[in-house]
């Protein structure tokens, strides 16, 4: 089996549904991969997007992406680590829709893969400015507009709170900390009617992870098939899940079929870990 043949095949059936028909959704980190597959998903069931990156090219391909479904898309360059560029992205999303119904916080960074205890500070510095302290300051300036409409957040976290891996401890130690900051946002945000969830997905079969299991592959002098089976064979379905997967189960709790669901992180891994 090549690395293109690995199926989802419940994916190949799915057919969208207008869950988020009429709803304004800003989304982070809209690059490759996972960040592709929420804007495109989100399109298809009906919302219009407020789209946010460092890049302009890709914010432009993004738009181009959303309004092949027929939805609306406004692109705002932003450095979210950035006060000022956080602020502007709320106000220029409230300008122009007069609504926000969900912020999904799916920008990230990765410090270097090596024991905690070697990471430099100023690494874990910025890897925390990305993973934390943005979806928290962003959360923060779009609470008024998600309070208005009754809306929602959803933190894009990871399996690797569940791993104790020397090399994913500085990852995690960002990741861990999401979480927490997401439980404790739902509860200081819940009186206002604003739903705050998570989703931790494992290892997503996407672009990303292809290059780091043919990575993996040559340095361990087997296949890429062989890397993909020894990363699925922990799953209840013995496969990885799509980043159109994982996307549409963000998605759900940014629906009204989730109005009852918050302080939840939804774990997306094919059962891998059972939480």
């Amino acid at each position: 089996m090549t690395a293109a043949a690995h199926p989802t095949a419940p994916a190949q059936r799915y057919e969208p549904v207008p869950l988020l028909q009429g709803k304004v959704v800003v989304i982070s980190g809209v690059g490759p991969g996972l960040g592709r597959s929420l804007v495109a998903e989100a399109a298809m069931m009906g919302a219009d997007l407020v789209l946010a990156s460092r890049t302009e090219r890709r914010l432009e391909e993004m738009a181009e992406l959303v309004e092949s479904h027929g939805r609306k898309a406004l692109i705002v360059r932003t450095d979210i680590t950035d006060e000022q560029q956080r602020t502007t992205l709320a106000e220029r999303a409230v300008a122009e829709f007069g609504t926000v119904d969900c912020l999904i916080n799916n920008a990230f960074a990765i410090p270097p893969m090596n024991p905690v205890s070697t990471i430099a500070l100023d690494d874990l510095r910025t890897a925390n400015e990305t993973n934390v302290f943005a979806p928290l300051r962003l959360t923060a300036l779009f609470a008024d507009a998600l309070a208005a409409s009754g809306g929602s957040v959803i933190m894009l976290n990871s399996c690797v709170s569940y791993s104790s891996q020397p090399e994913y401890s500085g990852y995690k130690l960002s990741k861990g900390t999401l979480q927490h900051l997401a439980s404790s946002l739902a509860t200081e945000l819940g009186p206002r009617g604003i739903r705050v969830n998570s989703v931790a997905p494992s290892y997503i079969y996407e672009d990303l992870n292809k290059a780091y299991f043919d990575w993996l592959a040559i340095q361990a002098g087997v296949t890429h098939d062989d890397i993909y089976r020894e990363k699925a064979a922990p799953t209840d379905l013995r496969r990885l899940a799509g980043p159109e997967e994982v996307a549409r189960a963000a998605l759900f709790l940014a629906s009204d079929l989730a109005s009852a669901v918050t302080g939840q992180m939804l774990t997306v891994d094919c059962g891998e870990f059972h939480r």
